[in-house]
């Protein structure tokens, strides 16, 4: 029986990937910075473990009562929408904290019991943003694309040891809790100048007919662990999937 462990499973993509791999078999840390024993079904191969990926203590403690782990996937973020021009550095060093320091903290966490069995797989959860431009996301795009360029060159540094790096890039999902989220940290974050545009953005996002669930990542997730070849990125959705082949 493997051993996957997921970050961000509160809700959304991560609850739904838990979900997912525990109906396949897999025994399931799912973690969360304020654990919620409810939103996963009691079950001997599930744990639910507290976890803050921004407090190195926090990955230490999870890590170690996670114990010999298989998969891990980097899925917790946070999200960010909003002019730049009005954006508080301390507001964009909040986004990479989790989005990108997070996800190498996690990862590096994880990597010396990989190496020393020769055996592992991080999965780290980015954004479409990543592979077409999106206004009003600049710091969360620039968050997610630092990772991109990390699990590019990670990949080929831990190939002699057996160890894979793979990206799941999700499109628009108007079904997660983005907004929800960080409605407090958005506050403020579209002057009057820009507000005619942003609205004109958000009436865009509205009109799309192909958009991202939880099910299409969690499927998306699956198919990189369980796929032996050496492909490195995977959209996930179908607005993922038309944008990657532009790409």
């Amino acid at each position: 029986m493997k051993t996957i462990l997921i970050t961000g499973c509160s809700s959304g993509y991560g609850l739904e990937t838990a979900r997912h791999f525990h109906a396949q078999g897999w025994k399931v840390i799912a973690t969360m910075r304020t654990p919620q024993e409810d939103v996963l079904p009691p079950s001997e191969r599930l744990r639910v473990l507290a976890l803050d990926v921004t407090q190195p203590a926090s990955i230490a403690a999870a890590v170690e009562a996670a114990g010999p782990i298989d998969v891990l996937v980097n899925n917790a973020g946070l999200g960010l929408f909003g002019a730049f021009e009005a954006t508080p550095m301390a507001t964009v060093r909040e986004i990479f904290e989790t989005n990108t320091f997070g996800m190498m903290a996690m990862a590096q966490a994880v990597l010396p019991q990989f190496r020393a069995r020769k055996a592992g797989l991080v999965v780290n959860v980015t954004s479409t943003v990543t592979l077409a431009p999106m206004p009003l996301v600049a710091a969360y795009t620039a968050s997610k694309t630092a990772i991109t360029g990390f699990t590019e060159s990670l990949a080929l540094e831990l190939a002699p040891f057996n160890v894979q790096v793979k990206l799941v890039e999700p499109g628009y999902g108007p079904g997660t809790r983005f907004t929800a989220n960080g409605a407090e940290r958005m506050q403020g974050l579209v002057p009057e100048a820009y507000a005619p545009f942003a609205h004109s953005v958000f009436a865009s996002l509205g009109n799309l007919s192909a958009v991202t669930t939880a099910t299409d990542v969690a499927e998306t997730v699956w198919r990189a662990v369980t796929d032996a070849g050496g492909t490195l990125r995977y959209p996930a959705g179908a607005d993922a999937i038309a944008l990657s082949q532009q790409k």
